[in-house]
């Protein structure tokens, strides 16, 4: 636990503050990367220092030895010295475009992107450059003195270049990711393997396994070549280079491997935040490689899914949940199947007058209201709101999804919404009517445009049941035939009168409204009963 803390502070301080400025992050980046840069050639300089002065014997025949290292240090300091300022120089220099980007907040331009994103290998071919010089104008020295001596001091300056540069490619890969991430989300790069996983593995087998092999094989060639080389030279040889090889080795191996897990790390992180519901999770992108690709496609995926919720919400507003969720899962086709639902029609009086009468702001702000207050009853009860028509709204309770009680959750959702209505939006009058039989619900119109009914009779009895409603004291009433059909606890709220002959319908309707007050209990009514 502690080690994961420390390595989630640790990766936080390198990636500096979320909120950072564009310049913010340029000039953090630049002076981590002078610090990590210099130290990366300092400790590369002591390397090759110590190994050709005190651990790699020298060859014979040298005639003043003690001269010879004289001037090999007075070389090395004085191209230490010049070469420092030229590197930092150089540097500066190809990163030029990046200092640009820092100034400005348009979209970085190709050449800023390049000079971002080949960042790590730019410097890493400008330190191998100075290494080389470095390596062949010391040889040239000392060849004068030996050429055993050129070869010795050349093979370990380059083993030296060799794991600096290295080291300084996995440094600045890693210094440089929150720029790379402000450049990569300005668009797509083209796929670049410069980056990928094998050149960062090759890194890391150069510094573990070959670099070491190399200097083990070049100790076997001097104890080969150098009479008189004592078997303590070559122990003391062979444990510097292992020691140093188990240690350096270990940390380069680490960078690298972090360079890999890092960017699959944030991606697992992203996963399970869409896995949990948040479909705004998105990843950093690093670089233009296999990695930077994953990165990128699960932000892709994580846009296509935020967009396919759009629809889905969009979807589900229009027609209603269950019956988006419906289609989802069994398809959509023409046609429909018939069942067993109870359906309440609910539509406003003097909604002419009203909209005369108002300004439209008002009208439509009442409207909204009116058919907000339709919506949560219903769904709260269990039904789906088929359509509105104007300012009328049918909503069926048993498609396309089944119901316990159909009936029974029409009934309750009935009372509620005119008992809201009356107290919420006194000034609208609202008739509602309830009903309930077999019905046709499923997809009608055309393969380019469809939409969800439900027609039937009960559908029809509903909306003349409305029309009644608005001229009765209750404003709400339903047929007999849904008060039958529904549980014992939801008809003792109801009490059946006449029967009547709907507009258009040539069978009689018995009508069923609602107590004013609760229903009588069975105590109430045997105490009735006593009375009279």
């Amino acid at each position: 636990m502690a080690a994961n803390t420390l390595v989630k502070g640790l990766r936080g301080w390198l990636d500096g503050p979320p909120d950072a400025s564009r310049a913010v992050l340029v000039r953090r980046s630049r002076w981590l990367l002078i610090v990590a840069v210099g130290g990366a050639n300092l400790a590369g300089a002591l390397f090759v220092l110590m190994f050709s002065t005190f651990v790699m014997p020298d060859p014979p025949g040298i005639a003043d030895p003690a001269h010879v290292r004289l001037v090999n240090l007075i070389v090395f300091c004085a191209y230490l010295g010049l070469g420092a300022p030229i590197g930092v120089v150089w540097g500066m220099w190809l990163f030029r475009p990046v200092h640009t980007l820092a100034g400005h907040q348009h979209d970085p331009s190709e050449k800023e992107r390049r000079a971002v994103l080949r960042g790590p290998l730019r410097l890493m071919t400008m330190q191998g450059t100075l290494w080389g010089l470095g390596a062949v104008g010391w040889a040239v020295i000392d060849v004068s003195y030996s050429e055993l001596l050129a070869l010795k001091v050349s093979m370990i300056t380059a083993l030296g270049g060799i794991t600096t540069c290295a080291i300084v490619y996995l440094l600045a890969e890693r210094l440089l990711r929150p720029i790379a991430a402000v450049v990569m989300a300005s668009g797509p790069a083209a796929y670049d393997a410069w980056f990928g996983i094998t050149p960062r593995t090759m890194l890391a087998w150069a510094l573990g396994s070959a670099v070491p092999l190399l200097g083990l094989i070049a100790a076997a060639v001097a104890a080969l070549v150098v009479d008189g080389m004592s078997l303590t030279q070559l122990a003391v040889t062979i444990l510097a280079l292992g020691g140093v090889a188990l240690y350096v080795g270990f940390q380069v191996t680490y960078i690298a491997a972090r360079a890999i897990a890092d960017p699959v790390r944030s991606v697992r992180e992203g996963l399970a935040r869409i896995e949990h519901g948040d479909l705004q999770a998105s990843v950093p992108v690093y670089d233009a490689s296999e990695l930077g690709r994953l990165q990128a496609g699960f932000n892709t995926m994580a846009t296509g899914l935020r967009e396919n919720e759009r629809l889905r919400d969009l979807f589900g507003r229009h027609v209603g949940e269950d019956v988006a969720r419906h289609a989802l899962e069994h398809g959509v086709v023409l046609g429909g199947e018939t069942c067993e639902a109870a359906v309440i029609f609910v539509d406003l009086k003097g909604s002419t007058t009203l909209a005369a009468t108002r300004p439209p702001g008002e009208v439509v702000a009442l409207l909204n209201a009116y058919f907000g207050i339709v919506v949560d009853v219903v769904s709260r009860h269990g039904g789906l709101i088929n359509k509105f028509q104007g300012d009328a709204a049918l909503a069926v309770f048993g498609a396309p999804e089944p119901l316990d009680d159909p009936a029974g959750q029409a009934l309750a959702a009935a009372r509620e919404l005119t008992r809201r209505l009356q107290e919420e939006l006194s000034q609208l009058i609202a008739g509602i009517g309830v009903s309930a039989g077999q019905v046709v619900a499923g997809h009608i119109g055309a393969e380019q445009r469809l939409e969800y009914t439900v027609i039937g009779d009960p559908v029809n009895e509903a909306a003349r049941l409305s029309d009644l409603a608005k001229t009765s004291p209750d404003r709400l009433l339903a047929s007999a035939t849904v008060v039958s059909g529904a549980d014992g606890a939801e008809a003792a709220h109801w009490r059946l009168g006449s029967a009547v002959t709907l507009r258009g319908r040539t069978a009689r309707t018995r009508l069923a409204a609602p107590f004013r007050r609760p229903p009588p209990t069975g105590i109430d009514r045997v105490i009735n009963r006593l009375r009279r």
